[in-house]
């Protein structure tokens, strides 16, 4: 349930890994990018730049490509980033 507020898209989804064997997320928000994020045990410079990213994103200081640039950072930097096969 939306309180009003707009979606941030990201173009194209970030693919995650998941704590599923073999499962992988499709993040494509801000938001679900800020949401994944919370669920990670690693964290680190780039994690924490990436939450930034996302808050700063929320509020409309930067954009949603930038969120989405921080979080693939961030997803790489820890381990997360589901590489194609």
């Amino acid at each position: 349930m939306m309180s009003g507020r707009t979606v941030l898209w990201f173009s194209p989804p970030v693919p995650v890994k998941t704590k599923r064997v073999g499962m992988t997320r499709e993040v494509s928000s801000v938001e679900a990018a800020a949401e994944e994020l919370l669920t990670w045990e690693k964290q680190g410079a780039a994690w924490r730049k990436a939450i930034q990213a996302c808050i700063d994103a929320g509020e409309g200081r930067k954009s949603a490509e930038a969120a989405r640039k921080a979080f693939l950072a961030a997803a790489k930097a820890c381990g997360m980033l589901r590489e194609n096969p």
